[in-house]
């Protein structure tokens, strides 16, 4: 299991990073954040405002999408993350479910858990049985299916098995993007029902959703991006009683406050 950061510091510092894809497209400018430990923070924002790029930034996957941290600095813990060393992120304990799912589609639901420890190296059976044992808690759908192609399941059952794969590498910090995309109303209650019992069980969360109600509803904390830039930040109750964030993201007028 990956080693926690010292209790006295956040499990993830953002400070002031800037990320350019190519040699000139900006995407990122000066955007700090802090993750407490055990804390749920999300992002909101237009689509291209840089959400899933700071993700990738945390994550180590900028080099996939020819993108890089050009300036500012990503911590967590002891652990500098570069934005192109997505195993040495998996090894500090921070894992990202991508927006779309990504399962592994032409291998069974038992193929594409195991496949999520392949990062951390020789790993104890008795670990990979626990770890294994808690996605099976979270989705009973996934037990049932075990030994299904995962290309077979539904839209929902996808969501959860892209979230257990993630699971099965222990992580302190898991980076969610988009979790809820293209899902019916049940599944995206099932979700944040799922989101909140992985932040109870002490894994701090860095959430990117469009629906912006939801989001809130399980954050902390939230910062809004807009081109590449924090326009606001604060807890989470306090944003969703603004004008511009009721307007712009939760699909209120001002007027509307206080309303019911």
């Amino acid at each position: 299991m990956p080693a926690a950061p010292p209790d006295d510091r956040p499990a993830l510092h953002v400070e002031n990073v800037d990320v350019t894809y190519g040699r000139a497209l900006s995407a990122l400018r000066s955007v700090s954040l802090t993750v407490p430990h055990g804390g749920v923070v999300t992002l909101l924002g237009a689509n291209g405002a840089g959400k899933t790029t700071l993700l990738r930034a945390v994550s180590g996957t900028l080099r996939l999408h020819r993108g890089a941290i050009t300036g500012g600095r990503i911590r967590y813990g002891d652990t500098v993350l570069d934005g192109k060393d997505p195993v040495a992120a998996v090894r500090a304990g921070v894992v990202q479910v991508p927006e779309g799912r990504r399962v592994f589609a032409g291998l069974s639901v038992d193929e594409n858990l195991r496949s999520g420890g392949l990062g951390l190296g020789r790993r104890g059976r008795a670990q990979v049985r626990e770890a294994r044992a808690r996605v099976f808690a979270l989705f009973p759908r996934l037990a049932e299916r075990t030994h299904q192609a995962a290309g077979l399941l539904s839209g929902g059952e996808q969501q959860m098995l892209a979230i257990g794969r993630a699971l099965m590498a222990a992580p302190r910090l898991l980076l969610l993007d988009e979790p809820s995309l293209g899902l019916a109303p049940q599944m995206v209650h099932r979700i944040a029902e799922v989101i909140r019992e992985i932040n109870a069980q002490g894994t701090a969360v860095l959430l990117v959703e469009q629906n912006a109600g939801m989001a809130l509803s399980l954050a902390d904390h939230a910062h809004v991006l807009e081109v590449g830039e924090t326009r606001l930040s604060g807890p989470a109750g306090e944003l969703a009683r603004t004008d511009a964030v009721r307007r712009l993201y939760l699909g209120e007028a001002a007027e509307d406050q206080g309303a019911a």
